[in-house]
């Protein structure tokens, strides 16, 4: 990535071409800057009559500012099982809904839907652990078939 040039050095590039010390092309050279960048500056000065570094207009603008989050959180303290098509159509915002999961990860809330159900209780589905190999209680699958599967085919 390139340095940004310096308002000193923009200075004298176009003081250079005013002065007619040159072409484009040869200014370039002489700054060591491409011809590009030459043309930029003048296309910068002309049109906004300043020479300043802009990377501030650069990159993607954020689509939740301060006053969205602000009223994601309400929204959330109001009503704790709205959804994310809900928040969405209540921010009035057309982003993804990817999106405002992201804004509420970077918030630092917790988001999980859950049913209007009770919760489970978490009990134990059998009595215990048996014991390992046979306990003399006869076998209840026919010979011959597994307990899986349908009887198997006689032999011939």
């Amino acid at each position: 990535m390139r340095k940004t040039l310096s308002l000193d050095l923009r200075e004298r590039i176009l003081a250079a071409y005013d002065a007619e010390q040159g072409s484009r092309e040869e200014i370039g050279r002489r700054f060591r800057v491409s011809t590009g960048m030459v043309k930029k500056l003048l296309q910068q000065r002309r049109q906004r009559g300043d020479i300043g570094p802009q990377h501030h207009r650069s990159g993607r603008k954020p689509m939740f500012l301060a006053a969205h989050r602000q009223r994601l959180d309400r929204l959330i303290s109001q009503k704790p099982d709205i959804t994310l098509m809900e928040m969405r159509s209540a921010l009035e915002l057309d982003c993804s809904l990817p999106a405002i999961h992201y804004v509420l990860v970077e918030m630092g809330l917790t988001y999980k839907k859950r049913l209007s159900m009770r919760a489970n209780r978490t009990e134990l589905t059998s009595p215990g652990r048996g014991k390992s190999g046979s306990d003399g209680k006869p076998v209840l699958t026919p010979p011959g078939s597994f307990s899986s599967t349908s009887p198997g085919r006689k032999q011939t």
